[in-house]
Formats: C-alpha cells, sequence, structure tokens
C-alpha cells in the first residue's frame, strides 16, 4: 500500500519536476546539458556484453567505491562498468578518476516511466548501489525484472532510521530488493536488521581502501609560497552554518596567532558567493577565492577555496584541520582523507555518519572533539601552537586511517557470488 502512495505521488508530481530542475540549474545544481540523463534518456549507447551499474548520490559515496571499479575492472575485463551519479561535484570527479571506458550518466529522477527508460537501455547485469540510496519506483522494478542488486557501505543515520520505522512493511520490502546490505560497521548493520534487511555483513568501511587524495605539484608550491611562514588551519567541507562559527574562529585566533590565514572550503563550491559575502561584508575579513585564480596576499585573512577536487592540496598546506559537516546536524565528513596526510583533526559533535571511525581515532588520540565554537577556536589554537602536540596527534590519526588494507578483498568476497552469476 505504501509504495502504491509513493508511486501514485511521483507520477501526481510530475508536472511539477521541470520547475524543480530550473530551480536546482539556477543554482548551479544540475548541468543544463545532460538533463535528459535525469528523465532516463541516455547520453550513450549501452556497451555490448554484462554491465555492472554503481550508483552513489553525490561525491563521498563516489569516491569510495573508485578503488573497487578498479579492482572489478582488473578482475572482470569482460564487464563494462556504467556509473551514475545525482550531484555536479561527483559527476566531476568521475570524470577526472574513473578508469578508461568507465560510462558515466546522472541519475534519473524516481518517476515510474523515467525508471524503465533508463532500465530498458541500459540493461544492468548487477546493481551495485552505495551508502543510503533507497528509491522506491527504481528497487521495484529491478527487482521486478529480476536484477540482482547489493547494497554497498550501507549506513543510516538515526533520524533516517526513525523516519524507517514508521513504514516497517515499506522498509522491508524496500531492503528486500537487495540480495545482499554490506554495513560500515556494526551500528548501521544493526539498524537495517531492524528494518528487514536480510542478509547483512560487515566486510568494513570501503573508506579505509581509497588512497590518499591527489595535488597538483605546481599548484602546491604556489600556494605553500604564497603562504610562507604563516600559521594556517583548513575548515573542510563545511556546510549551511559552520562558515559563520569558522569567521568567529577566525576573529579569535588572530588575536592570539598573529598573521593566521584561514582555509576555508565549503562542501558545495557554488556557494562560494554566498560565503564570501557572509565573510566580507558581515564579517569584515578580507576574502581571496580560489575559483578567480587569487592566491593568498599578505593582507588576506580568509582563503575561499570554492574548487572541486582540491582538498588533496589543501589538506598538505594545513597545520590543522576542521572536519565540516560536524558542528550541524549533517554528519560529518570523511575525517581519513586528511587523516591520510598528516593532518592534526578536529571535528564537532555531530559525526554521526562516521561513527566507528571516529571511535577509531578517538580511542588512539587521532582527533579532538569539540562542542562549539569556542571550544573550536581552543582546540585549533593549541594546535597551532604547539607542534610536538599536532605532529603526534597527526601520525595516530594516520595510523587508524592506514589500518585496514583489507577491506577491498572482503567486499569482493562478499559480492563473489553475484558476479559469479554474470
Amino acid at each position: 500500500m505504501m509504495h502504491l502512495a509513493y508511486r501514485a505521488a511521483t507520477g501526481l508530481l510530475a508536472p511539477a519536476l521541470p520547475f524543480y530542475v530550473a530551480h536546482r540549474r539556477r543554482r548551479g545544481r544540475e548541468d543544463p546539458v545532460r538533463l535528459p540523463e535525469r528523465r532516463g534518456i541516455a547520453g550513450v549507447a549501452r556497451p555490448d556484453g554484462p554491465l555492472v551499474w554503481f550508483h552513489g548520490a553525490s561525491i563521498g559515496e563516489t569516491a569510495s567505491v573508485l578503488p573497487l571499479i578498479d579492482r572489478l575492472i582488473a578482475a572482470r575485463p569482460d564487464m563494462a562498468v556504467l556509473a551514475t551519479s545525482v550531484t555536479r561535484a561527483a559527476a566531476t570527479l568521475l570524470a577526472r578518476r574513473l578508469p578508461p571506458g568507465t560510462i558515466h550518466q546522472y541519475y534519473p529522477m524516481d518517476r515510474t516511466a523515467w525508471v524503465r527508460r533508463f532500465l530498458k537501455h541500459w540493461r544492468p547485469d548487477l546493481a551495485l548501489w552505495i551508502e543510503s540510496e533507497l528509491w522506491p519506483n527504481m528497487l521495484r522494478e529491478l527487482h521486478a525484472q529480476g536484477v540482482p542488486a547489493a547494497l554497498l557501505n550501507a549506513r543510516m543515520s538515526p533520524a533516517s532510521f526513525r523516519r524507517w520505522r514508521r513504514f516497517p512493511r515499506f522498509a522491508r520490502r524496500l531492503l528486500g530488493s537487495f540480495e545482499v546490505t554490506l554495513a560500515q560497521d556494526a551500528e548501521h548493520a544493526a539498524r537495517f536488521r531492524v528494518l528487514g534487511a536480510d542478509p547483512v555483513r560487515i566486510p568494513g568501511n570501503l573508506k579505509y581502501a581509497a588512497p590518499p587524495l591527489g595535488a597538483d605539484e605546481v599548484a602546491l608550491e604556489e600556494v605553500l609560497d604564497a603562504v610562507a611562514d604563516r600559521p594556517v588551519w583548513l575548515a573542510a567541507s563545511t556546510h549551511p552554518g559552520e562558515e559563520a562559527e569558522v569567521a568567529y574562529a577566525h576573529e579569535a585566533l588572530r588575536h592570539s596567532h598573529a598573521g593566521v590565514l584561514t582555509l576555508l572550503a565549503p562542501r558545495h563550491p557554488e556557494r562560494g558567493d554566498e560565503v564570501e559575502a557572509l565573510l566580507s561584508a558581515k564579517n569584515g575579513l578580507a576574502v581571496a577565492r580560489r575559483s578567480r585564480g587569487e592566491l593568498p596576499g599578505a593582507a588576506t585573512e580568509v582563503y575561499l577555496i570554492d574548487t572541486l577536487d582540491e582538498l588533496g592540496l589543501f589538506y598538505r598546506v594545513a597545520e590543522a584541520v576542521f572536519v565540516g559537516g560536524s558542528l550541524v546536524p549533517h554528519g560529518g565528513q570523511n575525517p581519513l582523507e586528511p587523516a591520510r596526510l598528516g593532518a592534526a583533526l578536529v571535528h564537532g559533535p555531530a559525526m554521526f555518519n562516521f561513527t566507528e571511525i571516529v571511535a577509531e581515532l578517538a580511542a588512539a588520540g587521532g582527533a579532538r572533539r569539540v562542542a562549539d565554537r569556542d571550544e573550536l577556536v581552543a582546540a585549533i589554537g593549541l594546535l597551532l601552537s604547539d607542534s610536538e602536540a599536532r605532529r603526534l596527534q597527526a601520525a595516530r590519526a594516520a595510523a587508524v586511517a592506514n589500518a585496514r588494507g583489507g577491506v577491498l578483498d572482503e567486499v569482493l568476497g562478499a559480492l563473489s557470488p553475484l558476479l559469479a552469476r554474470i
């Protein structure tokens, strides 16, 4: 009954979807050239032979599965790979990092006609969805057409869990579309089991398998020369509400750390104008912007990194890193990325999307948890002042990030029965 209501609602809302897409396009969140893909209209031909379809909504999910795609192609060169995403940032990342011959498409909106059009063209032999993507119409069609599916690196926030528990039959039926659910850790596995997923296994978090983020060496040298010997910290992947806290922290730190430079990288670079206005107009800070090709000058107080795929560079520049999405109830961002590159980490209380990783970092002394902006000032100030504390904390974080080299083998082993059928 619940699925019928959902299906009817998506059909009734179809006339409003062009307005929704137009709104997203104005905000820079849709690629105007590739909008037909959002209606299930393919942009390229399907290759011959078996095809494995990976789907991750945004940049974090897609980045986590790239090593798995590499391993799968190496093991099964006869299989084609289709990768879909929702966000433009993920599409940009995939365009740069996908192996040659791998196809990227935007994921179709979950209207039955568009879903069927997508599946009719691509005819996937196996669907591998990443983390928390649960689109009812697509899952129902996959099941009806006999396409095996698995949920990889599965996670479910406490808020999502509470919502799904209100519709237990719907949740059980939806999760029953997956032949196996591979959870990130025991906590997330327990939530999926309660909702009816079966079987649920815990091979480990794919984020442990990712290589260190890269950096352009020439660009890195340019930034290091511009920064010179100034104390510098990075607020990485921030979300609305956090930039004001970062501005507050900068204003406090400049009194105790002469010449301090704050690097600020919003999670969504298209928010650059909004963030610059907050920093310069409201807080009176001198801002340079990466998207304009600017480098931080002597008078720059905040360097706004409103570009894609450059965090690897700035993790190498910063002496301390604040993990965004954690001072607002977003659930945090991946702390393993800066940890691999020797960063001393600070995060807020809302890291519920990375509970196991955060627990391991805390147990090892590899990260500092802060409750609010005043504690953020204190933690960043200590790390900027004490090079030995900074070095020890960064080394402990790196040890945690590099401790699980066998995750890919575990995931591939769990998927082997499905892969053997195609």
